[in-house]
């Protein structure tokens, strides 16, 4: 069966890459199609003034070591930047103060940012049992139950937010924190978990995201998929796909338009790696309760805003990742990051930039609003928590209407759609961040993976593959 090449990967963000670059090393020919200008999706860097500044993610986490073997591989270890020691450091907002939060037992103990109720709470952990088999509880549920309201309310609900934009009484701990889930489960409490499965996560070389170390670039985020982007052999970007089909002879035909000029090309598999309200309307021909299940995963808004100003004008120290913000505290903000504290070559001596989220689940209204009121509102809660004063050197609004899909109750049902559809059309295959984690660590996770599988299902490349023509 003759084809245009052996994979299709449609959407270029860093989930797309990562499949199509570990499908060129195992010797396929493979196209991506990015419908936008450039791959790379939501990760974007900028400079301004000799401001480095994120469109989107600011750092990732080397949670496993895929993450450095993709570097290598695609020539980019050189350029990785690790977080500065005082990273480590992570406030939460608690009273209208940023508090640091514990980074081991001894302080946990003598810490503000929990009463002695809430930590004396936590010993009664050891004693709640597990969620019986088979009920899927929210994130919220889960922690009011193990460990109270107050850890809920200072820890996990700003957590939530700051890694989904999401409401941790929506979100489905199995779907989202299945590593949790699995503590209780085999271990019977967190606690016990932590303690008693420490030796087979060191046996893994998995990373706990909590203890992962952050890593940005050199030049910023936007250095891996241009990156990885330039080592591709075959990448088509203003290339809006429309239709996708599948022949009886299983020959997906992909149809679309590149400026304006109608394109066709076939293929032995595809990779759909867009959004899933994109990849709803590519499947709905060929998957209908794939395309259903996909157009339900809601996703969260979010409007970001780089504001520089002048370090005598920031009461804070500013020393640390950032802060994050408790929906109990009733601010506008979700949290801000100290990004010329974070990594060093962020912006000249004497310059403080800070990187603030806000909307999500929480204020969704907030994405669509002017720049202006956007930049007032971020600007009075930066005054009221970190002390920012007078007029910044600039500001910047980055808005992402549809930024984090949100692994709600009933997201692994969903998910169960896609792989019911995978399994009745070989060859198409769902990677995404709304399956397998939202992190840049796990899309890269998920791309390897989603290349191994379908490098195996292949087979053996064609040697005219395995030259690169």
């Amino acid at each position: 069966m003759a084809t245009d090449v052996d994979v299709l990967v449609v959407g270029g963000g860093i989930s797309g890459l990562a499949a199509a670059f570990g499908l060129e090393q195992a010797g396929h020919q493979v196209e991506l199609l990015e419908a936008e200008a450039r791959v790379g999706g939501v990760i974007g860097s900028r400079r301004r003034d000799g401001v480095l500044y994120e469109l989107g993610p600011n750092s990732t986490l080397d949670t496993t070591p895929l993450v450095n073997e993709l570097l290598d591989a695609a020539g980019l270890r050189g350029e990785r930047l690790d977080a500065n020691a005082e990273a480590a450091i992570r406030y939460v907002v608690r009273g209208g103060k940023p508090v640091a939060l514990p980074t081991s037992p001894a302080a946990f103990l003598t810490t503000p940012a929990f009463t002695i109720g809430a930590k004396l709470r936590l010993v009664g952990e050891l004693f709640v049992a597990p969620t019986p088999p088979g009920v899927e509880e929210s994130i919220a549920a889960f922690v009011r139950r193990r460990l109270g309201n107050e850890f809920l309310d200072y820890a996990i609900d700003p957590f939530v937010s700051g890694i989904y934009a999401g409401d941790p009484e929506r979100i489905s701990v199995p779907a989202a924190f299945p590593r949790l889930l699995a503590l209780e489960q085999k271990y019977g409490g967190l606690i016990k978990g932590q303690v008693r499965g420490a030796r087979e996560r060191k046996k893994s070389k998995e990373v706990a995201k909590n203890t992962a170390k952050s890593f940005s670039f050199r030049e910023g985020m936007q250095t891996l998929t241009d990156g990885i982007g330039r080592r591709l052999r075959a990448v088509r970007c203003d290339a809006r796909v429309r239709r996708i089909a599948r022949d009886a002879a299983g020959v997906f035909h992909v149809e679309g338009e590149a400026d304006g000029t109608p394109f066709a090309r076939s293929s032995r598999a595809v990779v759909l790696a867009t959004p899933a309200y994109a990849a709803a309307g590519l499947v709905a021909g060929i998957a209908p309760d794939a395309a259903r299940a996909l157009a339900a995963i809601d996703y969260a808004p979010i409007a970001v805003v780089a504001a520089a100003f002048r370090r005598a004008d920031v009461a804070h120290s500013c020393a640390g990742f950032g802060f994050l913000v408790p929906k109990k505290e009733q601010r506008k903000v979700l949290g801000s990051l100290f990004s010329t504290s974070m990594f060093a070559n962020r912006g000249p001596e004497g310059t403080v930039l800070l990187t603030t989220f806000a909307g999500g689940r929480r204020d969704p209204g907030v994405a669509a609003m002017s720049d202006e009121a956007v930049v007032r509102l971020v600007l009075s809660e930066l005054a009221a928590l970190v002390g920012a004063t007078g007029t910044p050197l600039f500001t910047e609004v980055v808005r992402w209407p549809q930024a984090i899909p949100q692994y709600d109750l009933g997201h692994l049902g969903r998910i169960a759609s896609l792989e019911q559809a995978e399994n009745d059309l070989p060859g198409l295959l769902f990677c995404a961040n709304y399956r397998g984690g939202v992190s840049v660590s796990d899309c890269i996770k998920n791309g390897h993976g989603i290349a191994e599988r379908l490098a195996g299902r292949l087979g053996a490349p064609a040697a005219s593959a395995r030259a690169g023509a």
